[in-house]
C-alpha cells in the first residue's frame, strides 16, 4: 500500500529543489492529483522524471517566469508513466464497459514523434563518452563502456540508410550491444547497491504484481531491474 502523505512529500520536495528553494505546497486540487498519481501506481521516481521533462522543456523556452506548480506536470507525468508500463510490459486497468470488474489493457502509444535510429545511436554515443571520462561510471564500468562506444560506432553509418529487413536486423544488434552494457552494470554493482535496487524495484512493481501472472511479474521485475541499473549509472536508453 502507497503511503499518500510520504509520497506527497516527496514530490513536494522535489518540486522545491527543482524550482531552485522555491517552496509550491500540494494542496488543495493539486493534492489531490498527486494522490490520483499515488492511487495509479505512479512510482516517485518516474513522477519526477515527468516533473524533469516539463522542466527541460521549460528551460528551453527561456529564463524562467515565475516557479513551476505541480498541476502543471501533470500531462508530462502521465506520459511518463505510460512509457515506464510500456518498458516493463504493464498493462493498463480500465473500468469494464459493461460494468464488470477492471479489465487490462495494453499500453498504448501516445502518438510522440520519434527520432530516428541514427540520431538516437548519436545521443547515445555522446552521453556514453561523457560518462567514460565520468567518476559516475567511468571508473567503475569503463571497459563496457568502450566496447558499447566501439559497437554502435560500428553500427552508425548503416542507421541512417536501413530499412526493412535490414533495419530490423540493425535493431536487434542495437539491442544486444544494449544489454550487454546492462549487464556488465548490473555485474559491477556492489551487494548493497544490487539488494537496493531489487527492493525499489519490487516496491514500483507491488501496486501491479496481484493481477500479474508469474512469469509476466518475472520479466517485469528484470525489465525493471534494468531500468535502475541504467539510472544508477546514467547510462541511455536507444530504442
Amino acid at each position: 500500500m502507497t503511503d499518500v502523505d510520504a509520497y506527497c512529500r516527496d514530490l513536494e520536495a522535489y518540486l522545491c529543489r527543482k524550482n531552485d528553494g522555491h517552496l509550491i505546497r500540494i494542496t488543495g486540487p493539486a493534492f489531490e492529483r498527486v494522490v490520483a498519481w499515488a492511487h495509479q501506481g505512479i512510482p516517485v521516481k518516474v513522477a519526477e522524471a515527468g516533473i524533469d521533462r516539463y522542466f527541460e522543456r521549460y528551460y528551453r523556452k527561456g529564463p524562467r517566469r515565475r516557479p513551476v506548480r505541480i498541476d502543471f506536470c501533470e500531462a508530462d507525468v502521465l506520459d511518463a508513466f505510460d512509457d515506464w508500463r510500456r518498458a516493463l510490459g504493464i498493462s493498463a486497468v480500465v473500468p469494464d464497459a459493461q460494468g464488470g470488474p477492471d479489465v487490462e489493457e495494453p499500453v498504448q502509444g501516445t502518438g510522440r514523434s520519434r527520432r530516428s535510429l541514427a540520431s538516437q545511436i548519436e545521443a547515445a554515443l555522446s552521453r556514453l563518452t561523457v560518462l567514460r571520462g565520468s567518476d559516475q561510471a567511468g571508473a567503475t564500468i569503463g571497459p563496457a563502456l568502450d566496447a558499447a562506444v566501439r559497437a554502435l560506432d560500428a553500427l552508425q553509418p548503416e542507421a541512417s540508410r536501413a530499412r526493412g529487413e535490414a533495419r530490423d536486423a540493425l535493431l536487434l544488434r542495437v539491442a544486444a550491444v544494449e544489454a550487454d552494457l546492462v549487464a556488465a552494470a548490473a555485474a559491477a554493482l556492489a551487494e548493497t547497491e544490487r539488494t537496493e535496487i531489487e527492493k525499489e524495484a519490487d516496491a514500483e512493481l507491488a501496486p501491479f504484481r496481484q493481477r500479474m501472472a508469474a512469469e509476466a511479474y518475472a520479466q517485469s521485475r528484470r525489465a525493471a531491474i534494468d531500468r535502475l541499473v541504467r539510472l544508477h549509472f546514467g547510462l541511455p536508453t536507444i530504442q
